[in-house]
């Protein structure tokens, strides 16, 4: 049975310390609801200071670490072997997450994890070095940015990356910009069709049998020359472009005529709907 890795094995404080043996036990039944066998360690515990499964070398990998965490005892583990492409900044621990991992895989492993947007492009504190590190290492299989509102405790889009020890297609990586994906479920909340996974899923598997076709807009794949051009940030918006529109045969100067008969329009109004305003404030004693 290939070697799992969760990775989640909480940073102290972050996800409370008292009790653990409950947070424990839910850990392993919502793994053991979804079939998963898993090995958390004899305790609750700081991976990143004390790290239970220090010998593992897993092939697949998925986290869903803190984002942007600070403070994480950056200090204490400036010398830490695990920061092979560069010392992670102590305000920020996405890139201390990434290596963690990566510390732990398989020479033919695979990790999928989220990471908020910044991890893309930031420079801050010798990050950006780290990330070119890791390009060139020709780690990042795919990045595919998602749209807000998917989860329920933040609504700020997010980022997938996949990331392989031994890449189907070596110097390449697929961009998907899947930010106009999914439908809202309520006001506040975004989910995926199953129309939308399997688009996604598709797109990843025609890349790797090496069957893929860009869609403007949507997504790309890039060489890593590509990527040293855009200063090794990852932003699929860089990659897919703009999607194309279709042409509607319109002449330019009509269309344009047409569009300021209209925007006159809503300005008259406009200024209709002012004055209303104006004269019902009046009728109770306002004057604007």
């Amino acid at each position: 049975m290939p070697a799992h890795l969760r990775v989640n094995q909480f940073k102290r404080g972050k996800c409370g310390s008292s009790p653990q043996g409950g947070i424990r036990r839910a850990i392993l039944m919502n793994l053991a609801i979804r079939g998963i066998d898993a090995n958390l360690g004899e305790y609750h515990a700081d991976t990143f200071f004390n790290d239970l499964h220090p010998t593992l070398k897993a092939d697949f990998i998925m986290a869903n670490p803190p984002f942007n965490l600070k403070d994480w005892g950056q200090d204490k583990l400036k010398d830490d072997k695990r920061w092979k492409y560069g010392l992670p900044p102590a305000g920020n621990a996405n890139y201390a997450w990434i290596q963690h991992m990566l510390s732990h895989l398989a020479p033919n492993g695979k990790i999928g994890l989220v990471l908020a947007n910044g991890a893309l492009s930031t420079q801050t504190g010798g990050e950006g070095e780290i990330r070119k590190n890791i390009i060139e290492d020709d780690l990042i299989e795919g990045i595919v940015a998602l749209p807000t509102q998917l989860f329920y405790s933040v609504t700020i889009p997010v980022t997938l990356w996949f990331i392989s020890k031994n890449k189907k297609q070596k110097g390449k990586t697929l961009f998907v910009d899947a930010r106009k994906m999914g439908f809202m479920v309520d006001r506040k909340h975004r989910a995926f069709s199953e129309e939308d996974t399997k688009k996604i899923a598709d797109t990843f598997a025609g890349f790797q049998a090496g069957n893929f076709e860009s869609v403007k807009g949507f997504c790309a794949v890039a060489d890593l020359e590509d990527i040293k051009q855009q200063d090794y940030i990852l932003t699929p918006g860089r990659y897919v472009g703009i999607e194309e529109q279709e042409d509607d045969d319109e002449l330019f100067e009509e269309k344009m005529q047409r569009l300021i008969d209209e925007l006159s329009e809503l300005f008259s109004k406009s200024h209709e709907l002012e004055d209303e305003i104006r004269k019902n404030l009046g009728a109770i004693g306002y004057e604007l």
